[in-house]
């Protein structure tokens, strides 16, 4: 087939748009008119009119396989074209006219198949292009124009009306609105988009007019990423892909030697032409055609698939080890977590007051990019940035603020005092809580909670009957760390981690099982790279995460998790089932060719039909089910907590360690 060096006429993204234009099943079409009416002809009486018909259905047939077993055979490739032609040769030289028209017209038709399924599964992911407009409205010199979106330059003005999609990626300056992403990301719930949001390529503006800064060029932009990532991905080889072509490249040699065993022993011992016509037969009965495409057109089935839910897979082995996934790490804060941390409380001490402690708070957080920093400058005025900032790795930060020295940080670091009972208190409730003081003197503190997304316990639920066992890996203090677990099922936590110790921490929770680890794709990276498949969570126009993940999560709905994993599953149990198939295929019907219990028409119908009977399976790796509306469902009770607990931490990003 096509995967044996026999060329291919089509890119990715062309081919037939339907059946009756594949070139193959043409020439097959015509080949079995050929066949049948030579056939009734021959009936007549008139056996050498019908013996011409049938010698050009045998021609026509070939010309879908001969002309590539050729080039293959110049540039010193043998593959499955090769076996398929040798065979017909020798049928038409043994005056087997009608088996030598049956080959081609059963070869042709499942190499048709095949070609047709392969360019409809991939133009299902160019579609994904089709959600670019073909116009887009744009202002330039105060003038509304439509223009082509290749027109579009970074820095113009789109102008988005309700109902209208976005024709690359931008800034909304002026208006508000929500956001359809279903298209990409596989959610159905609207974003909730103002001035300095970000706006995707191909997401539909379902509220007020508005006026997006163009920030990429259409050719350039997120969705133009996604597909040409994904295209990539499909070419890539899993472990299963490389089996198959382990076997596969050695056995076509293997049975061209084996044919001419055959005919040359038969010859010295036998009948030669008796035994000939079954070394012929045995070419086209141990021919691995199913084999050859059975794990390629599933990778490209089931990656096609995944990417229109919402997940990028990359490639055949990040599919086949997704499918094997026994344990998943996941990362709390914007994972777990909904990754916008608000002030929930502020404590006080002596006569500061809370505006006191927020202020000199934020003058701290004034530069920094923490989740928690941004939470903290959110909650309080505009303030000065104090001086001399510097961050003290794993405990906080330190610096000046009109004279005076400061310094906010974790627990332990900077002592709690008469707060201490009303700290403990917010870390048992799920919240970090940083102390702030002056001169020594404590000020205050700032308890910052980043909300559990609503459909994490569904998510653990959903895992757990996947037989999937999950842990938390998390910077977090131990007693925000359980409270969070606890909410969300987990049982498993090692809280007060740094990036490497969490790397450490996949090495030792594998215990001979695959295991996935699931992250931003940024601060993760370490954990990312030592898991057997990394995942990113929300990495919707992140090109780092794309690009370093295995798999990479578009949308921010979580459920996406146990939806990817449950499709890896499906995608892998179609490979075996192909690859045992072909296999079976191949050992029944070589003994009983060699042996002559089933003649070249038989051996023929068998083998295209088990070839068909391949595709067809394959193609079942590209169900999916889209996600439905979140539902809240309650906490699984967690069994006994396993908890861990890493101390003496020697580095971080700086304030605090809810990363």
């Amino acid at each position: 087939m096509r995967t044996t060096g026999q060329g291919d006429e089509h890119g990715p993204d062309e081919g037939p748009g339907s059946l009756w234009q594949v070139r193959e099943l043409q020439l097959a079409a015509v080949a079995a008119v050929l066949l049948a009416v030579g056939w009734w002809i021959g009936s007549t009486g008139a056996e050498l009119v019908g013996d011409g018909l049938t010698l050009a259905s045998a021609v026509v047939g070939a010309a879908s396989f001969v002309p590539g077993a050729v080039r293959g055979l110049l540039r010193r490739r043998v593959g499955v074209g090769t076996l398929m032609t040798i065979a017909a040769i020798g049928a038409v030289a043994l005056g087997q006219f009608t088996e030598a028209a049956m080959l081609g017209v059963l070869f042709s038709i499942a190499e048709g198949l095949e070609h047709y399924a392969i360019v409809r599964t991939r133009r299902g992911l160019r579609a994904l292009l089709g959600l670019v407009p073909p116009t887009a409205s744009v202002l330039r010199d105060g003038t509304e124009l439509q223009v082509s979106p290749d027109e579009l330059v970074v820095g113009d003005r789109m102008v988005l009306r309700p109902g209208e999609r976005a024709a690359t990626d931008g800034v909304i300056r002026t208006g508000h609105t929500n956001l359809d992403l279903s298209a990409i990301t596989g959610e159905s719930v609207p974003v909730e988009a103002g001035p300095g949001d970000v706006v995707h390529a191909g997401a539909i503006n379902g509220g007020g007019a508005i006026e997006v800064e163009v920030t990429s060029r259409a050719s350039d932009s997120s969705l133009a990423r996604i597909v040409h990532i994904v295209e990539e991905a499909q070419d890539r080889k899993g472990a299963g892909q490389r089996l198959a072509d382990r076997i596969a490249r050695p056995l076509v040699p293997a049975i061209m030697v084996l044919a001419a065993l055959i005919a040359g022993l038969g010859a010295l011992f036998g009948e030669p032409m008796l035994w000939l016509e079954r070394a012929l037969v045995v070419l086209v009965a141990a021919s691995p055609c199913a084999l050859a495409i059975s794990v390629p057109l599933t990778v490209v089935a089931a990656v096609g698939a995944a990417s229109r839910q919402g997940a990028l897979i990359k490639g055949g082995a990040a599919l086949e080890e997704l499918g094997r996934i026994g344990t998943v790490a996941l990362d709390k804060t914007g994972t777990l977590t909904r990754n916008a941390p608000r002030v929930i409380d502020v404590l006080t001490a002596g006569e500061a007051t809370r505006e006191q402690v927020l202020a000199t708070a934020a003058a701290l957080e004034a530069r920094s990019e923490h989740p928690l920093a941004r939470a903290i400058l959110q909650a309080s005025a505009a303030v000065p940035a104090a001086d001399d900032v510097t961050a003290v790795p794993g405990r906080g930060l330190t610096g000046t603020l009109d004279g005076a020295s400061i310094r906010l940080g974790k627990p332990g670091w900077v002592d709690a005092g008469a707060l201490g009972g009303q700290v403990d208190r917010l870390q048992r409730a799920g919240a970090t809580v940083v102390l702030l003081e002056r001169d020594g003197v404590l000020l205050g503190a700032v308890a910052v909670r980043d909300e559990l997304r609503d459909e994490a316990p569904e998510v653990v639920s959903s895992l757990r009957g996947l037989n999937i066992d999950t842990a938390m890996l998390t910077g977090d203090n131990t007693a925000t760390a359980t409270a969070l677990a606890g909410q969300a099922g987990i049982s498993t936590v090692h809280a007060e981690l740094l990036p490497e110790d969490k790397a450490a921490l996949v090495e030792r929770l594998r215990n001979g099982r695959r295991i996935a680890m699931v992250g931003d794709g940024v601060n993760d990276a370490p954990a990312l790279a030592t898991a057997d498949v990394g995942i990113a969570m929300g990495a919707m126009g992140t090109d780092v995460a794309i690009e370093t993940a295995d798999v990479a999560l578009m949308g921010e709905d979580l459920r996406h998790l146990p939806q990817v994993l449950a499709h890896a599953r499906h995608a892998r149990r179609v490979m075996l089932q192909n690859v045992g198939f072909s296999l079976a295929i191949i050992g029944v019907l070589i003994p009983l060719a060699a042996f002559g219990v089933m003649g070249l028409a038989t051996v023929v119908f068998v083998h295209e039909f088990a070839e068909v009977l391949v595709i067809v399976n394959a193609i079942r790796a590209a169900k999916s089910t889209p996600l439905p509306e979140v539902t809240a469902v309650a906490p699984a009770t967690p069994q006994a907590l396993n908890l861990t607990v890493v101390g003496n931490k020697q580095g971080d990003s700086g304030c605090c360690d809810a990363c």
